[in-house]
């Protein structure tokens, strides 16, 4: 992985701008230029052994079929079978309460999303008003086509599901990050900003939404299947530039975009936790980081600047 860093850096005019991290930032249109040009350099190496040089066929392969399915608007991918299964569950009630549906629609990235894409589509968005939460998506698509469009999210999440079974515990692990991560942006915004809590918790519940949709990419490919830790790497390197992309294509309003990039690289914040973006990244850091789930571990995040406060830390039991 180290050598694939290093070649990048070494092209960057092969796969485009770079990120202040000094990798190179994922796009759906240089997606596909930079996974054949990175396959071809490996697989053309006589001095790599034959299975890395496989491996890393398949890694760009990944790449490649990432730009063109995000390409195509319309994505699909499980995130936790626990969560599609109890969202299932709770919504086959018909006397369900609209409070209890987006309270289980809360708890799962890829239905939240596809949510408010509906939300804020022309056909029920016919003033241009954003909307950036779930209670009020719910509330203005009505409790039946919430209830259909999160079933059949949830029953599509079920069937695919058992693609991740090969990573073991990863996925589960992503998601409760995810889940502790929302919660810690509702209360940073509430306690210690002017930002609306709600929308917070939304973009603390999107802001890895990128690492689940690499999970489900990286099992279609027998070489990664059978190497965890590789993928490992790789999401650890990929996963903000290709939610960035992921999120676009999933229609998420520019400012959650915005307020999610590269909220695992260090930030200093000078002036304390004011903005979306600084909630977000300080939220993250609370449950853990990405060395957290990607790499085990479930407490707050060392070495980065936001731990520094002690308001901010002391804020972690509340989570």
């Amino acid at each position: 992985m180290a050598m694939i860093r290093r070649w990048c850096r070494s092209r960057p005019e092969r796969v485009g701008a770079r990120s202040s991290s000094g990798y190179e930032r994922m796009s759906p249109r240089r997606g596909r230029q930079a996974a054949r040009t990175m396959t071809e350099h490996f697989t053309d190496d006589p001095n790599i052994d034959k299975k890395d040089a496989a491996l890393a066929a398949q890694r760009f392969r990944m790449l490649e079929d990432i730009a063109r399915e995000l390409s195509a608007k319309d994505v699909s991918f499980p995130t936790c079978f626990d969560a599609a299964l109890k969202i299932r569950n709770a919504l086959r009630d018909p006397d369900v309460q609209v409070r209890k549906v987006a309270q289980m629609i809360g708890m799962e990235p890829l239905v939240v999303v596809k949510l408010l894409r509906m939300a804020n589509s022309v056909a029920y968005n016919p003033g241009g008003r954003t909307v950036t939460d779930v209670d009020a998506a719910v509330m203005r698509i009505g409790l039946e086509a919430t209830r259909t469009l999160a079933i059949s999210i949830a029953m599509d999440q079920l069937l695919r599901s058992k693609d991740l079974v090969c990573f073991g515990e990863l996925p589960k692990a992503l998601w409760m990050h995810t889940l502790r991560t929302a919660a810690a942006a509702r209360v940073v915004a509430a306690r210690l900003t002017r930002v609306n809590r709600e929308e917070a918790m939304m973009a603390g519940l999107v802001h890895d939404l990128g690492a689940f949709y690499m999970l489900y990419r990286a099992a279609q490919y027998e070489e990664m299947r059978i190497r965890p830790d590789s993928v490992r790497h790789l999401i650890a390197q990929w996963h903000e530039s290709i939610g960035e992309s992921l999120m676009g294509a999933l229609g998420l309003p520019e400012h959650i975009i915005q307020a999610t990039r590269e909220h695992d690289q260090p930030h200093a914040l000078d002036y304390g936790v004011r903005t979306l973006e600084e909630v977000v990244y300080v939220a993250n850091q609370l449950a853990g980081g990405m060395a957290g789930w990607l790499f085990g571990g479930n407490s707050p995040a060392e070495g980065y600047p936001a731990l520094d406060d002690p308001e901010l830390i002391a804020l972690a039991d509340e989570i």
